[in-house]
């Protein structure tokens, strides 16, 4: 045992065990994974759900963390992999035309950057043929409101496209 590290004592609370040695805790697994606060905290909460502590708590908790941040490590390696294959298949929102006028990736992401509510209702009515009475009990405005919506969500994506007003998205 280390001379410079006292032994628990049997007696300390659950905050002392957390002063203690959630800050060592958290500096090891912040070796493993980028989640380490939340690591630590859930190797505390599994300690102090236990009925019986283990009799070297110190080196349940590393134990505990060490496997918790692995498996954080490798959830989160799975997830960056989910989300990059699935923004690589991601389902195209315009058809590609042969001779079109707008490139498909310009035009999927100027939709994009419109705000959720002028998107929806933009969706809404090109490709989902509502009439704006119908897109306002949708989304819970008056009809008017989701035509100007309609209108000033398709004025942005023109601009962002440089597209006149009388050619595609009219």
């Amino acid at each position: 045992m280390n001379a410079s590290i006292p032994p628990i004592d049997p007696v300390c609370t659950d905050a002392d065990l957390v002063r203690r040695w959630g800050p060592a805790l958290v500096l090891f697994a912040r070796g493993r994974c980028d989640c380490a606060e939340d690591v630590v905290q859930e190797a505390f909460v599994k300690l102090f759900r236990l009925r019986h502590r283990p009799d070297n708590i110190r080196a349940w908790l590393f134990r505990v963390v060490r496997n918790e941040s692995a498996n954080a490590y490798r959830s989160q390696v799975r997830r960056e992999r989910h989300e990059q294959s699935a923004s690589q298949n991601r389902e195209l929102w315009f058809e590609p035309t042969p001779g079109a006028t707008i490139d498909i990736e310009t035009a999927t992401a100027a939709l994009q950057n419109q705000p959720v509510e002028v998107r929806e209702t933009i969706v809404a009515r090109l490709w989902g043929g509502l009439s704006f009475d119908e897109i306002a009990v949708l989304t819970e405005v008056s009809p008017s409101t989701a035509s100007r919506r309609y209108q000033s969500g398709l004025q942005a994506i023109r601009q962002q496209l440089h597209i006149q007003t009388t050619e595609v998205l009219r």
